[in-house]
C-alpha cells in the first residue's frame, strides 16, 4: 500500500507542470487526496483537495485559479495541473489521503516531487 507522487521538474515563470499520484494496492476511489507543498525554511502548506465524495476541488489561497485537482479512478490517481507558475511555487510537493478534504489527519503520505520554478 502506497503513493508516489511524481513529474515535479524544472519549469520557468509563467509555465505550467502536472503532477501525478498513484496509488498502489488500494484504491483512491473513496478517500480524498490532499496535496500539500514544503519550501526550504517554511512550513509545510496544504495547497488543494479533492474530494472522495463527488470529485469537487479544495484549493490554497495562494494557489486558487492557477492549480486545478483532479481524480482518475481508472487510473487510480490523482493530478495536480499547476497553470501560471511562480518562483514562490517552488518546492517539494507531497500527496496524502485522508477520509474527507475536512479531516485534520492524513494517513497516507507519498515520497515528494521537487517542483523548481526559475524567475
Amino acid at each position: 500500500v502506497q503513493l508516489q507522487a511524481f513529474r515535479g521538474g524544472l519549469v520557468q515563470a509563467g509555465g505550467s507542470l502536472r503532477l501525478a499520484c498513484a496509488a498502489s494496492g488500494f484504491s483512491l476511489r473513496y478517500y480524498a487526496v490532499g496535496w500539500f507543498r514544503q519550501a526550504p525554511g517554511k512550513e509545510r502548506e496544504r495547497v488543494s483537495c479533492v474530494s472522495g465524495y463527488d470529485g469537487s476541488g479544495y484549493y490554497a489561497d495562494s494557489v486558487k485559479d492557477r492549480f486545478t485537482t483532479s481524480k482518475d479512478n481508472v487510473k487510480n490517481t490523482v493530478y495536480l495541473q499547476m497553470n501560471r507558475l511562480k518562483p514562490e511555487d517552488t518546492a517539494v510537493y507531497y500527496c496524502a489521503t485522508a477520509a474527507t478534504c475536512t479531516s485534520l489527519e492524513y494517513d497516507l503520505w507519498g515520497q515528494g516531487t521537487l517542483v523548481t520554478v526559475s524567475s
